[in-house]
């Protein structure tokens, strides 16, 4: 412990671990701690007696349940996109070696559906179309709307970033998506299930932005279709904490020092930097600290942005109206429920190794915009069906204020709500270049 590195990193989640591997990679001298005695952080999948003491403390799992080894629940869900930075991360740095993956069999999304003269208004959940041919054949849209989407479709397609004779009469660079859709003529509802399900943006503050932007998340959603599934998304069997596992298992081939069950009781600091840390009565030096926000609770270097309400609910049966698959997304976008962020639902079951043989897990997410988060969330837990347990979580979202560069402390951001991790692979991005 009383040593010198090139670099501290404190916690254990994803994003912590992705920058100790790459920095140990560099051959760089790194050490790497955590207080709990798991990997993972945030980012953890707990066996039955850790969820269990982390929601319900003094309370025994039910015996029905089974046992630990065949339980692996993440606090935090998230999915894969298979043309993503995160996989691309994760061939760069070969890690994909230590891990098995399984595509989500289908993503869906929730749509109100107006009542008609031989109908009554109602909610239903579909798939979501990922290409020309798909939205030919969604229930999602009316006929003639069907066919602007296909055209919309084949003109993503077509278009390319670097040659605007490619753009048709449109400059993608200087003009917001919304007039794509004008162009294509499309509905409100099927610019909502594109904007959210398929750009995967968590508002609306996309439809102003340059058309470029959202076109190129169109693109790495149905580039993702195929790749290796029908579905753009993946996850690894036993659980999202196999991930961080994965790059601490890169760091410690090159070197890097692990340390579980170590508090950090201080950054150090000399002269405006850090200069290391602090355990009981152990130092550790290093010019360079990498941390998640909850070590850093009391040096005032970030700043809460909001709060994120998810519920882990485990049940005994699939999500109802979804052909019984075994995995899947679905999205709630915030127009549908007149909110101003979109609701998140990933399950998975048994045949990812996370729960015992005949048991599936729901979580539930979404940014927190009133004073009763539970309830925010209850149009998403209608759609689960019976419940037999269910553990709800409030987190604070904390973004770093300090200037990282001149102190050499650089505080990754907490997880936000949405259901995939390229908001994350972008934190990691930013702070290793």
């Amino acid at each position: 412990m009383n040593e010198e590195y090139d670099a501290i990193v404190i916690g254990t989640g994803l994003k912590e671990c992705i920058l100790s591997g790459l920095l140990s990679v560099k051959g760089k001298k790194v050490l790497h701690l955590d207080r709990n005695g798991y990997y993972g952080g945030e980012t953890a999948s707990l066996n039955l007696t850790n969820l269990w003491k982390m929601f319900r403390e003094g309370e025994e799992p039910p015996k029905q349940f089974g046992h630990n080894r065949d339980w692996n629940v993440d606090i935090i869900p998230k999915f894969i996109i298979a043309n993503g930075l995160l996989v691309k991360m994760l061939l760069h740095t070969k890690v994909t070696k230590y891990l098995e993956w399984k595509c989500i069999d289908a993503s869906f999304v929730m749509q109100y559906q107006k009542g008609g003269m031989l109908s009554s208004a109602k909610t239903v959940i579909h798939k979501v179309p990922a290409n020309d041919s798909e939205a030919l054949k969604s229930p999602l849209m009316g006929l003639f709307e069907k066919k602007r989407l296909r055209n919309l479709y084949i003109y993503v397609d077509k278009v390319d970033e670097n040659d605007p004779k490619t753009w048709d009469d449109i400059d993608l660079r200087k003009q917001p998506i919304s007039d794509v859709f004008k162009k294509f003529k499309l509905e409100d509802n099927t610019i909502d299930f594109m904007g959210h399900a398929v750009g995967l943006y968590r508002d609306d503050s996309y439809l102003s932005r340059p058309a470029i932007e959202t076109i190129a998340r169109f693109k790495l959603y149905t580039d993702s279709v195929g790749k290796y599934g029908d579905s753009p998304f993946l996850y690894p069997v036993y659980g999202l904490g196999g991930i961080p596992e994965s790059f601490s298992r890169l760091c410690a081939i090159h070197g890097g020092t692990y340390m579980l069950n170590m508090p950090v009781d201080e950054i150090l600091f000399e002269d405006g930097k850090v200069s290391g840390i602090r355990c009981g009565q152990d130092t550790a030096k290093a010019p360079l600290v990498i941390c998640d926000p909850t070590y850093t609770k009391d040096l005032k270097k970030t700043k809460v942005i909001g709060k994120v309400v998810r519920a882990i609910c485990i049940m005994d049966h699939p999500i109802p109206n979804t052909n019984n698959v075994s995995s899947i997304q679905i999205i709630l976008p915030q127009k549908q429920l007149n909110r101003n962020s979109d609701i998140y639902v990933t399950m998975v079951s048994s045949e990812h190794a996370v729960c015992a043989k005949g048991l599936y897990i729901a979580i539930v997410s979404t940014t927190v915009e009133t004073n009763n988060p539970e309830a925010e969330i209850e149009p998403a837990l209608k759609l689960l069906g019976n419940i037999l347990e269910m553990f709800v979580s409030i987190s604070d979202i904390h973004e770093p204020i300090n200037d990282a560069k001149s102190e050499n402390l650089f505080i990754t951001k907490s997880y936000d709500a949405t259901s995939h991790f390229e908001s994350a692979s972008l934190d990691v991005l930013a702070i290793y270049e």
